[in-house]
Protein backbone atom coordinates (compact mmCIF):
# COMPACT_ATOMS: atom_id res chain seq x y z
CA UNK A 1 0.00 0.00 0.00
CA UNK A 2 0.89 3.54 -0.80
CA UNK A 3 0.81 6.00 1.24
CA UNK A 4 0.72 9.86 0.55
CA UNK A 5 0.03 12.95 2.66
CA UNK A 6 -3.05 14.55 2.24
CA UNK A 7 -3.06 17.96 -0.22
CA UNK A 8 -3.76 20.95 1.72
CA UNK A 9 -6.70 22.23 0.23
CA UNK A 10 -6.50 25.88 0.07
CA UNK A 11 -9.42 27.87 -1.99
CA UNK A 12 -6.80 29.77 -4.79
CA UNK A 13 -9.07 32.71 -4.13
CA UNK A 14 -8.08 34.28 -0.95
CA UNK A 15 -10.88 36.76 -0.95
CA UNK A 16 -14.03 37.32 -2.77
CA UNK A 17 -16.96 39.91 -2.73
CA UNK A 18 -19.37 39.82 -5.05
CA UNK A 19 -17.84 39.72 -9.11
CA UNK A 20 -13.93 40.78 -6.93
CA UNK A 21 -11.64 38.37 -6.38
CA UNK A 22 -8.23 38.79 -4.51
CA UNK A 23 -6.19 35.44 -5.81
CA UNK A 24 -3.10 33.95 -4.02
CA UNK A 25 -1.46 33.68 -7.65
CA UNK A 26 -1.77 37.68 -8.03
CA UNK A 27 -1.05 38.63 -4.68
CA UNK A 28 2.40 36.75 -5.16
CA UNK A 29 3.08 38.85 -7.61
CA UNK A 30 1.96 41.55 -6.19
CA UNK A 31 4.44 40.37 -3.04
CA UNK A 32 7.31 39.86 -5.34
CA UNK A 33 7.35 42.94 -6.93
CA UNK A 34 6.66 44.96 -3.57
CA UNK A 35 9.55 43.02 -1.04
CA UNK A 36 11.59 43.25 -3.99
CA UNK A 37 11.64 46.82 -4.76
CA UNK A 38 12.25 47.26 -1.33
CA UNK A 39 15.01 44.81 -0.55
CA UNK A 40 16.49 46.86 -3.66
CA UNK A 41 16.24 49.93 -1.84
CA UNK A 42 18.27 48.57 0.88
CA UNK A 43 20.66 47.40 -1.17
CA UNK A 44 21.87 49.97 -3.45
CA UNK A 45 22.78 52.04 -0.12
CA UNK A 46 25.81 49.94 -0.03
CA UNK A 47 29.14 52.04 -1.42
CA UNK A 48 29.81 51.46 -4.95
CA UNK A 49 26.39 51.33 -6.74
CA UNK A 50 25.13 53.84 -8.98
CA UNK A 51 21.50 53.27 -9.13
CA UNK A 52 19.61 55.01 -6.40
CA UNK A 53 16.50 54.52 -4.47
CA UNK A 54 14.70 57.12 -7.33
CA UNK A 55 15.82 55.32 -9.87
CA UNK A 56 14.30 52.29 -8.04
CA UNK A 57 10.74 53.87 -7.92
CA UNK A 58 10.73 53.85 -11.31
CA UNK A 59 12.47 50.56 -12.41
CA UNK A 60 9.27 48.99 -10.68
CA UNK A 61 6.92 49.68 -13.83
CA UNK A 62 9.75 48.54 -16.34
CA UNK A 63 10.05 45.55 -14.48
CA UNK A 64 6.29 45.08 -13.67
CA UNK A 65 5.39 45.39 -17.40
CA UNK A 66 8.45 43.08 -18.30
CA UNK A 67 7.28 40.44 -15.96
CA UNK A 68 3.29 40.34 -16.98
CA UNK A 69 3.90 41.08 -21.19
CA UNK A 70 7.04 39.06 -21.12
CA UNK A 71 5.76 36.31 -18.84
CA UNK A 72 2.16 35.78 -20.60
CA UNK A 73 3.92 35.94 -24.34
CA UNK A 74 6.61 33.94 -23.33
CA UNK A 75 4.30 30.82 -22.46
CA UNK A 76 2.14 31.78 -25.97
CA UNK A 77 4.78 30.96 -28.04
CA UNK A 78 6.97 28.89 -26.51
CA UNK A 79 4.26 26.22 -24.49
CA UNK A 80 1.00 26.55 -26.59
CA UNK A 81 1.30 28.58 -29.85
CA UNK A 82 -1.57 26.76 -32.05
CA UNK A 83 -3.86 27.00 -29.19
CA UNK A 84 -3.52 30.70 -28.69
CA UNK A 85 -3.62 31.03 -32.50
CA UNK A 86 -6.77 29.58 -32.65
CA UNK A 87 -8.27 31.00 -29.20
CA UNK A 88 -6.48 34.55 -29.89
CA UNK A 89 -9.33 35.83 -27.42
CA UNK A 90 -7.85 33.45 -24.46
CA UNK A 91 -4.73 35.61 -24.50
CA UNK A 92 -6.48 38.10 -22.20
CA UNK A 93 -7.46 35.62 -19.87
CA UNK A 94 -4.48 35.80 -17.38
CA UNK A 95 -6.71 35.20 -14.61
CA UNK A 96 -7.12 31.60 -15.39
CA UNK A 97 -3.31 31.57 -15.41
CA UNK A 98 -0.14 30.64 -18.31
CA UNK A 99 2.51 32.57 -17.46
CA UNK A 100 6.36 31.80 -18.32
CA UNK A 101 9.06 32.66 -16.29
CA UNK A 102 11.34 32.56 -19.18
CA UNK A 103 9.27 34.80 -20.94
CA UNK A 104 8.86 36.93 -18.11
CA UNK A 105 12.71 36.69 -18.02
CA UNK A 106 13.51 37.95 -20.97
CA UNK A 107 10.63 40.98 -20.92
CA UNK A 108 12.59 42.30 -17.61
CA UNK A 109 15.75 42.27 -19.53
CA UNK A 110 14.48 44.43 -22.12
CA UNK A 111 12.51 46.76 -19.49
CA UNK A 112 15.97 47.21 -17.45
CA UNK A 113 17.94 47.81 -21.05
CA UNK A 114 15.48 50.42 -22.24
CA UNK A 115 15.74 52.11 -18.08
CA UNK A 116 19.62 52.10 -18.22
CA UNK A 117 19.28 53.92 -21.67
CA UNK A 118 16.86 56.27 -20.50
CA UNK A 119 18.67 57.06 -17.31
CA UNK A 120 21.96 56.85 -18.54
CA UNK A 121 22.84 53.85 -16.28
CA UNK A 122 24.78 50.78 -16.71
CA UNK A 123 22.69 48.50 -18.06
CA UNK A 124 24.79 45.28 -16.37
CA UNK A 125 24.67 47.11 -12.90
CA UNK A 126 21.25 47.08 -13.22
CA UNK A 127 20.57 43.66 -13.86
CA UNK A 128 23.11 43.05 -11.11
CA UNK A 129 20.29 44.20 -8.96
CA UNK A 130 17.43 43.06 -10.38
CA UNK A 131 18.34 39.34 -10.08
CA UNK A 132 19.13 40.07 -6.36
CA UNK A 133 15.54 40.55 -5.89
CA UNK A 134 13.99 38.14 -8.47
CA UNK A 135 14.04 35.03 -6.32
CA UNK A 136 11.78 36.64 -3.93
CA UNK A 137 9.43 36.58 -6.42
CA UNK A 138 9.64 33.13 -7.48
CA UNK A 139 9.63 32.02 -4.41
CA UNK A 140 5.71 33.33 -3.90
CA UNK A 141 5.59 31.86 -7.37
CA UNK A 142 6.12 28.54 -6.45
CA UNK A 143 3.80 28.56 -3.07
CA UNK A 144 0.84 29.86 -5.22
CA UNK A 145 1.19 27.16 -7.96
CA UNK A 146 1.36 24.58 -4.61
CA UNK A 147 -1.56 26.55 -3.27
CA UNK A 148 -3.58 26.22 -7.04
CA UNK A 149 -2.40 22.34 -7.31
CA UNK A 150 -0.59 22.86 -10.62
CA UNK A 151 2.37 21.96 -11.99
CA UNK A 152 2.48 19.32 -9.64
CA UNK A 153 5.24 16.36 -9.76
CA UNK A 154 5.84 13.05 -11.22
CA UNK A 155 4.35 9.86 -9.28
CA UNK A 156 6.80 9.26 -6.69
CA UNK A 157 6.59 6.93 -3.37
CA UNK A 158 8.55 9.03 -0.83
CA UNK A 159 7.29 9.60 2.56
CA UNK A 160 5.78 13.48 1.71
CA UNK A 161 4.10 12.26 -1.80
CA UNK A 162 0.98 14.25 -2.55
CA UNK A 163 -2.28 12.97 -3.91
CA UNK A 164 -3.59 16.25 -5.80
CA UNK A 165 -6.52 17.12 -6.99
CA UNK A 166 -5.92 17.40 -10.74
CA UNK A 167 -3.42 14.78 -10.62
CA UNK A 168 -5.28 12.08 -11.13
CA UNK A 169 -4.88 8.94 -7.73
CA UNK A 170 -1.41 8.89 -7.49
CA UNK A 171 0.53 10.55 -4.89
CA UNK A 172 3.32 12.92 -6.63
CA UNK A 173 6.33 15.14 -5.63
CA UNK A 174 5.12 18.41 -4.15
CA UNK A 175 7.90 19.89 -7.37
CA UNK A 176 6.01 23.35 -6.38
CA UNK A 177 8.26 23.07 -2.89
CA UNK A 178 11.17 22.19 -4.50
CA UNK A 179 10.92 25.31 -6.86
CA UNK A 180 10.46 27.40 -4.17
CA UNK A 181 13.03 25.89 -2.12
CA UNK A 182 15.70 25.60 -5.02
CA UNK A 183 14.74 28.74 -7.44
CA UNK A 184 13.77 30.75 -4.67
CA UNK A 185 15.11 30.40 -1.34
CA UNK A 186 18.25 29.07 -2.01
CA UNK A 187 19.09 31.36 -4.63
CA UNK A 188 18.02 34.43 -2.69
CA UNK A 189 20.55 33.68 -0.11
CA UNK A 190 23.41 32.70 -2.36
CA UNK A 191 22.97 36.43 -4.41
CA UNK A 192 22.33 37.85 -1.08
CA UNK A 193 25.63 36.41 -0.10
CA UNK A 194 28.07 37.50 -2.74
CA UNK A 195 26.30 41.34 -2.82
CA UNK A 196 27.14 41.62 0.74
CA UNK A 197 30.32 44.20 0.08
CA UNK A 198 30.43 47.07 -1.40
CA UNK A 199 29.03 46.49 -5.92
CA UNK A 200 32.54 46.95 -7.64
CA UNK A 201 31.98 48.59 -11.50
CA UNK A 202 34.36 46.10 -12.53
CA UNK A 203 32.71 42.72 -11.97
CA UNK A 204 29.41 44.10 -13.57
CA UNK A 205 27.31 41.18 -14.79
CA UNK A 206 28.81 38.59 -12.20
CA UNK A 207 25.00 38.34 -9.93
CA UNK A 208 23.82 38.47 -13.14
CA UNK A 209 25.86 35.84 -14.23
CA UNK A 210 25.26 33.63 -10.66
CA UNK A 211 21.62 34.12 -11.05
CA UNK A 212 21.32 32.83 -14.82
CA UNK A 213 23.37 29.58 -14.02
CA UNK A 214 21.84 29.29 -10.55
CA UNK A 215 18.55 29.52 -11.91
CA UNK A 216 19.15 26.93 -14.97
CA UNK A 217 20.67 24.51 -13.00
CA UNK A 218 17.73 24.52 -10.15
CA UNK A 219 15.17 24.65 -13.02
CA UNK A 220 17.00 21.88 -14.36
CA UNK A 221 17.10 19.85 -11.55
CA UNK A 222 13.54 20.76 -10.52
CA UNK A 223 12.23 19.32 -13.86
CA UNK A 224 13.09 15.97 -12.84
CA UNK A 225 10.59 15.59 -10.22
CA UNK A 226 7.96 17.65 -11.86
CA UNK A 227 5.34 16.23 -14.78
CA UNK A 228 5.73 17.39 -17.92
CA UNK A 229 2.93 19.74 -19.24
CA UNK A 230 0.57 17.64 -20.24
CA UNK A 231 0.05 19.11 -24.05
CA UNK A 232 4.10 18.89 -24.87
CA UNK A 233 5.68 15.92 -22.70
CA UNK A 234 9.30 15.15 -23.27
CA UNK A 235 11.01 16.66 -26.02
CA UNK A 236 14.54 16.12 -27.31
CA UNK A 237 16.33 13.09 -25.26
CA UNK A 238 13.86 12.99 -23.00
CA UNK A 239 14.28 16.74 -21.78
CA UNK A 240 11.22 18.69 -20.62
CA UNK A 241 10.70 22.50 -22.41
CA UNK A 242 11.90 23.91 -18.90
CA UNK A 243 14.75 22.38 -19.17
CA UNK A 244 15.69 22.97 -22.97
CA UNK A 245 14.84 26.66 -22.27
CA UNK A 246 17.20 26.83 -19.36
CA UNK A 247 20.29 25.77 -21.48
CA UNK A 248 20.68 29.43 -22.99
CA UNK A 249 20.53 30.87 -19.67
CA UNK A 250 23.02 28.84 -18.12
CA UNK A 251 25.08 29.39 -21.75
CA UNK A 252 24.48 33.41 -21.07
CA UNK A 253 25.72 33.36 -16.89
CA UNK A 254 28.49 31.40 -18.07
CA UNK A 255 29.45 34.46 -20.18
CA UNK A 256 28.37 36.85 -18.34
CA UNK A 257 30.70 35.05 -15.57
CA UNK A 258 33.42 35.19 -18.10
CA UNK A 259 33.33 38.39 -18.71
CA UNK A 260 33.11 39.26 -15.11
CA UNK A 261 35.82 38.05 -13.88
CA UNK A 262 38.17 39.04 -17.24
CA UNK A 263 37.41 42.70 -15.87
CA UNK A 264 38.60 41.66 -12.50
CA UNK A 265 41.40 40.88 -13.81
CA UNK A 266 42.30 44.22 -16.16
CA UNK A 267 41.47 46.05 -12.93
CA UNK A 268 44.07 44.05 -10.65
CA UNK A 269 46.73 44.27 -13.27
CA UNK A 270 46.13 48.33 -13.68
CA UNK A 271 46.67 48.46 -9.75
CA UNK A 272 49.47 46.81 -9.76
Amino acid sequence: MIFALPFPVIDPVMIQIGPFAIRWYALAYIAGLVLGWQYLRWLVRRPGWQLTAEDLDDLLLYVTLGVVLGGRLGYILFYRPDFYLANPLEILKVWEGGMSFHGGMLGVILGLCLFAWQRDRRALEVGDAVVCAVPIGLFFGRIANFINGELFGRPSDVAWAMVFPRGGPLPRHPSQLYEAGLEGLCLFILLAWLARGPYRPEQAGRLGGVFLVGYGVARSVAELFREPDAHLGFLLDGLTMGQLLSLPMIAAGLVLLARSYAGSGRSSVQRF
